[in-house]
């Protein structure tokens, strides 16, 4: 069996993927809260 080392690994598809998701995260809740607003404004 292989030794593990730390730090060896290359994660830079880990990274994008994670970075990728974190984005697609942070605008999804922008846009909700938006829509949230935009609710209460125009539907009460």
């Amino acid at each position: 069996m292989a030794d593990h080392k730390p730090g060896d690994m290359d994660i830079t598809e880990q990274q994008k993927t994670f970075d990728g998701f974190m984005k697609f995260t942070t605008w999804s809740v922008i846009w909700i809260i938006v829509l949230l607003i935009l609710m209460a404004i125009f539907i009460t």
